[in-house]
């Protein structure tokens, strides 16, 4: 399912739109392959008698339920997971029937961090957190590539600060910390 596009205003653009990785997928595809496998098998080692009819009727049942429930359900929701990126803000958005979506404007985002598991690695995703003004976070989950979209962020942000500079006024310049005055050479310590 396409991010829609009437979401964005006029003058903004999406620097990039993703979804999940796929390794997230990979646990509701072998149960939905599963489901299907234990099926056909049951189809061919139960006679097709009336109790055999019966018992098919049980496992598909049973494997029709998990498939969907453990296997179907999961993929839709994972194709339906939206992260976007534009020039102004981040979008998520989830949801199947009814969404979810979270805007963050740029001049709002505090600080992202970026964490990864060993598997993560292995698979050049990571979670990505978002935290805004105002003690508020986005967890991005499983984000593929993480490393390069926390870092085309970066740059968003940055870009964002030069294109928009009034919207960042309020934050307050970092300042030097304040030495302490240098006391005289006296006293206990003398040279």
């Amino acid at each position: 399912m396409a991010f829609p596009d009437e979401v964005l205003t006029d003058e903004e653009e999406v620097v990039f739109h993703l979804h999940p990785h796929w390794k997230t997928a990979i646990r509701p595809g072998a149960v939905v392959l599963l489901a299907v496998s234990t099926t056909a098998l049951a189809w061919i080692m139960l006679p097709q008698n009336n109790g055999g009819f019966l018992a098919f009727g049980v496992v598909a049942l049973i494997m029709g339920y998990y498939g969907i429930r453990y296997g179907a359900v999961p993929l839709v929701i994972w194709r339906c997971t939206h992260y976007v990126v534009t020039t102004e803000r981040v979008l998520l958005q989830d949801g199947v029937i009814a969404r979810a979506r979270r805007d963050l404007p740029l001049n709002r985002i505090d600080n992202h961090l970026m964490t990864q598991t060993v598997l993560d690695r292995m698979f050049g995703s990571g979670t990505l957190t978002i935290d805004s003004i105002g003690d508020q976070a986005a967890v991005l989950a499983a984000v593929p590539q993480a490393n390069h979209v926390q870092t085309a962020l970066y740059e968003v942000i940055e870009q964002d600060r030069l294109r928009n500079p009034e919207d960042y006024e309020d934050e307050e310049p970092e300042e030097e910390p304040e030495l302490p005055p240098q006391r005289k050479r006296g006293g206990l310590f003398k040279r």
